[in-house]
C-alpha cells in the first residue's frame, strides 16, 4: 500500500491584509495570489486580501456593530412600537367594556 500525503508541500509565507482595519500579518500559507506586497522586512510576498481579521471582528475586539441594510433595524423597532400601542389600546377597550357591562349588571340588580 502506497503512502498518502495528507499535508501540502507547497507552504510559503504570505501577507494577509484586511484593508478595512488597516491591519496585515505575515504567515506561512499554502493560499494562492496574483498580487504581492513588499514587507516591513524588505522582501516581496504573495498578498491575499482578506474583509474580517481578528482586528475587525466583534468577537475579538468587544464591539457589537449592528449593520443596517436599508434601515430594516429602524423599521423593525417602528412595527414593535407600533404593535405595543395597539395592544395597549386593546387592552384599555376591554377593560372599558367590562367595567360597562359591569355598570349595567349592578344597574340591572339594583332595578329588581
Amino acid at each position: 500500500m502506497s503512502k498518502v500525503e495528507k499535508q501540502p508541500k507547497d507552504y510559503r509565507f504570505v501577507v494577509f491584509s484586511d484593508e478595512a482595519a488597516k491591519f496585515s500579518f505575515l504567515t506561512r500559507s499554502t493560499a494562492k495570489s496574483e498580487e504581492t506586497i513588499k514587507w516591513t522586512d524588505g522582501k516581496e510576498y504573495p498578498l491575499v486580501k482578506i474583509q474580517i481579521s481578528s482586528k475587525s471582528h466583534p468577537f475579538f475586539t468587544g464591539e457589537e456593530k449592528i449593520i443596517d441594510t436599508e434601515g430594516r433595524v429602524d423599521r423593525f423597532k417602528a412595527r414593535a412600537k407600533k404593535a405595543a400601542a395597539l395592544k395597549a389600546q386593546l387592552g384599555n377597550k376591554v377593560k372599558k367594556a367590562e367595567a360597562e357591562a359591569k355598570k349595567k349588571e349592578e344597574k340591572a340588580k339594583a332595578e329588581k
